[in-house]
């Protein structure tokens, strides 16, 4: 079987600390709430990476989760991580996420989350995503 690759990243507004800490906060429980690598999941908690706290830094106002994974053809499984992901998605904060999918035979997808307001919240079911495809032939 071929080797896929999963990764991306979810993107998050910051504004007042207080308010950054809360979203932070939920965000990553919502990420330590994952099964661990070790049961081989779809997604765990080890594939999620919190970037530095952006208000911490006084520079920028958007967080930054990095993730990523390598699966043997999940092409063939991508409707459930699909759900799985959107389910994740569903109990956090974010203003936009986006997974790149990287498969041999099929090209590479990239799948995009947006929000019809300014970002979304927990348990809010204002999200949409739609997938961009480019493959590369080789003769």
């Amino acid at each position: 079987m071929a080797e896929s690759i999963v990764y991306g990243c979810i993107r998050d507004m910051v504004g007042g600390r207080d308010e950054a800490q809360e979203r932070r906060l939920t965000n990553r429980t919502v990420m330590n709430s994952l099964p661990s690598a070790d049961s081989w999941p779809l997604l765990s908690r080890e594939m999620f990476s919190p970037s530095p706290s952006a208000i911490d830094l006084d520079d920028v106002h958007t967080d930054v989760i990095h993730f990523g994974s390598s699966y043997k053809a999940i092409e063939h499984e991508w409707n459930t991580w699909i759900k799985q992901f959107e389910h994740v998605l569903r109990g956090m904060y974010w203003v936009s996420a986006t997974v790149h999918l990287e498969t041999l035979y099929n090209g590479v997808h990239t799948f995009v989350w947006e929000t019809d307001s300014d970002y979304h919240e927990p348990n809010s079911s204002n999200m949409s995503m739609r997938c961009e495809w480019t493959h590369e032939a080789s003769f």
